[in-house]
């Protein structure tokens, strides 16, 4: 492996670590209603548990309310029960065959709340990140070891990682605050 490698597969890895972080930041309800916050929802389908994307259609009714259409008459009842026993807090509403599932208006204590599971999902995020780059420096000094590279060629894969870690880092900062902004916002 060569030092492009390294750093070719640490910055993958790095962007892993955000793709991962943006989905959990999904997961962190607004008050905009967000189909991707039913992601995590599981349904009872004959036995197996299915996310309730693959037995219902999931849309915008409008900015504060999910619409769940069922595509099968009789699980209407099973994906509301879901929904309410999520720990996402929600209460959905049955309209003949539509699913209204209105996003509650947030309370300041609330957001603050949020705003700290942001945080900590950001930091999680540079953890990892830097735990990918500790591994990449690791990497290099194996080749400088193994005399398979030198010493200023590790000195140069060290700066490069850690302009990356920068990189990413500061990324996951905009992020963060972009979803501060929109849990305060709302």
């Amino acid at each position: 492996m060569t030092i492009a490698d390294i750093r070719k597969n640490a910055e993958h890895k790095m962007q892993q670590s955000i793709e991962a972080f943006k989905t959990n930041l999904t997961k962190v309800r607004t008050g905009r209603a967000n189909p991707a916050l039913l992601d995590t929802v599981h349904v009872d389908y004959y036995g197996s548990m299915l996310p309730l994307s693959q037995v219902a259609n999931l849309s915008l009714l409008d900015a504060r309310t999910i619409g769940v259409s069922p595509w099968e008459k009789g699980m209407g009842a099973k994906i509301e029960k879901a929904i309410r026993e999520s720990d996402l807090g929600l209460n959905p509403q049955s309209q003949g065959d539509l699913i209204r599932v209105p996003m509650p208006p947030m309370t300041e204590e609330r957001r603050k709340e949020l705003t700290k599971v942001v945080k900590g999902e950001g930091e999680n995020a540079k953890v990892a990140i830097r735990n990918l780059r500790r591994d990449a420096n690791e990497s290099v000094k194996k080749l400088v070891k193994d005399k398979l590279a030198s010493e200023d060629d590790e000195r140069r894969a060290a700066d490069d990682i850690q302009k990356l870690t920068d990189r990413m880092i500061t990324e996951v900062d905009k992020l963060v605050a972009s979803k501060e902004q929109d849990i305060m916002a709302v």
